[in-house]
């Protein structure tokens, strides 16, 4: 019996990783597509007619139907019901139809079209959602601008769903063995896809010489299209990994509306799902102004259009550099020898050098941003393989709490203060992205694999769902909050590189707080009742 076991797929360090890799490819390119606008928020405006309230709300509608539709909840239950495989294919088969159906709102061929026409003159006004101040629409609002919210929308439900998926995917091919290092591996990759959209989006939008923010999403949506075959090949391994072991997760102690309630009445679970919530607020809608909070400064001077460094061929080669970065600094996490280990070290470090020394040079706020997910590559690994091995995912919340205040108050009150000093600046602006980059690898190294030891493994899935559905929450609130108080604490300001962003950098950081005192109690409630966050994932 013991020799069959062993010949299962998921005791194959190889085979595990494999499963991995494909999950993680799958959300690399998520991460790519819901961002995929960001970086090109000025030729959406000039091309399209957008204004910032626009996009604005373009851009919150992503997690409308998770927030408002309870669509969370359901992929949960989808999950729970039907397992891993199909809910990942599902999940990829609905974020490839949510982008092309953004892909065509923002095309020339949307332009003139009968379906403009029904869009200028309808969802100018949803009943309630729109006295409540939570609509996806509003009069005036371009009709590109709302069918690409429709599209997004759609994209958001897979997307979400699909984090739901990997999660509980990493729990089933690697619980009692390397979870936590999975898990902070799995979410090191997708994050590389938040660089990647910010240097290649505006490559593909301006190629050639002449702008078109339709190339752009159509890179997405070629993107998505391989994040699917991703998520099928998973499905057979999936399934032969259930014939090896006679598991069928759908059949088995099946899911009960009822066991919902072992989840919310869990103190544990409030916890790690508040901490959730307020660390990727406090990061996701960031991204969103992180870039136009650096454009205000920063003092960036463009290159001669001429040279090298306003070249397409420089965003070639600093693409490549990063991920020489990401590759070394990962793998040398996994050598045994010194030689081989400090040696990938070096090289990842020389070559993070050269990345910034070529945003630096190329005077680019996105390509200075896009260093965001680096030094995370490297650490998680280390992250995840401490807390398998020594456990302490309590304190790791913690020490990632005190970081996030730290970095959001030095973009608060350190950067503006080496405004026009062109070289100090970006230095701060570098050491302080790479260290919230890294403050934010502690969730998936630390808080994810927590929620299997909180509930029963019929209702992981459940949980998880719940937990991102508070975080959609977040997501949707925050963005909101921080476009009001931009207006608010900037009147009459009409240079979108002249606002003031030390309130909303402030509100950040005060999430940051709220997360550490939240943080200090679950580690006295881990203590008292004992739920063995502070203990290793891999038991001797």
């Amino acid at each position: 019996m013991t020799q069959a076991i062993q010949k299962t797929l998921r005791d194959s360090a190889a085979m595990r990783w494999t499963a991995l890799l494909l999950l993680a490819l799958a959300m690399f390119c998520s991460y790519i597509f819901m961002d995929i606008l960001s970086p090109i928020k000025d030729l959406m405006l000039e091309t399209r007619g957008w204004d910032s309230t626009a996009f604005g709300t373009m851009q919150g509608s992503e997690v409308f139907l998770n927030v408002f539709a309870f669509f969370l909840i359901f992929a949960g239950i989808i999950l729970d019901k039907m397992g891993v495989r199909f809910t990942a294919v599902l999940s990829a088969s609905v974020m490839l139809i949510g982008a092309i159906v953004k892909w065509y709102a923002v095309s020339d061929a949307f332009i003139g079209s009968s379906l403009e026409t029904w869009f200028d003159t309808h969802l100018n006004y949803i009943p309630l959602f729109d006295e409540l101040g939570v609509s996806p629409f509003y009069e005036g609002m371009p009709a590109s601008a709302k069918f690409a919210a429709c599209g997004f929308m759609i994209f958001g439900c897979g997307c979400e769903m699909a984090g739901i998926t990997v999660s509980r995917g990493i729990v089933k091919w690697f619980k009692g063995r390397e979870m936590a290092l999975a898990m902070g591996s799995e979410m090191a990759l997708a994050r590389l896809g938040v660089a990647t959209c910010m240097i290649f989006s505006p490559f593909f939008a301006r190629l050639g010489g002449v702008v078109s923010v339709s190339r752009s999403v159509a890179f997405g949506v070629v993107l998505m299209c391989i994040a699917l075959i991703m998520t099928i090949v998973y499905f057979f391994m999936d399934k032969k990994l259930d014939a090896q072991t006679g598991e069928a997760e759908e059949k088995d102690d099946p899911f009960k509306i009822s066991d919902l309630g072992k989840i919310l009445t869990d103190s544990g679970f409030w916890l790690v799902a508040l901490l959730c919530v307020l660390y990727y607020s406090a990061i996701f809608p960031f991204q969103k102004y992180a870039v136009n909070m650096l454009q205000c400064n920063l003092s960036l001077t463009a290159p001669a259009s001429d040279s090298f460094w306003a070249s397409s061929s420089v965003t070639i080669v600093q693409y490549v550099i990063m991920l020489v970065v990401a590759a070394a600094g990962f793998a040398s996490n996994f050598q045994k020898q010194k030689g081989a280990k400090y040696g990938l070290l070096a090289l990842s470090i020389a070559s993070l050098v050269a990345y910034c020394y070529m945003g630096f040079m190329r005077q680019s706020a996105e390509s200075i941003f896009a260093v965001f997910p680096l030094l995370a590559v490297l650490i998680t690994p280390i992250l995840g393989s401490y807390v398998d091995h020594k456990g302490k995912a309590a304190t790791m919340l913690i020490l990632g709490s005190l970081l996030l205040i730290a970095c959001h108050l030095t973009f608060a009150f350190v950067l503006p203060a080496f405004e026009g000093n062109a070289v100090g600046g970006i230095i701060v602006a570098y050491l302080t992205i790479l260290v919230l980059g890294s403050s934010f690898s502690l969730v998936p190294a630390s808080l994810w694999p927590s929620v299997p030891k909180l509930v029963d493994a019929k209702v992981i899935g459940s949980a998880y769902a719940l937990i991102f559905w508070i975080q959609n929450i977040g997501l949707w609130l925050f963005p909101l909050l921080i476009g009001k108080v931009l207006d608010q604490t900037n009147p009459g300001v009409t240079d979108p590189t002249q606002y003031d962003y030390t309130a909303p950098l402030i509100m950040l950081a005060s999430l940051g707080v709220a997360a550490l005192l939240l943080g200090l109690v679950l580690k006295v409630v881990d203590k008292k009742k004992g739920l063995g966050l502070e203990e290793p994932n891999i038991k001797d």
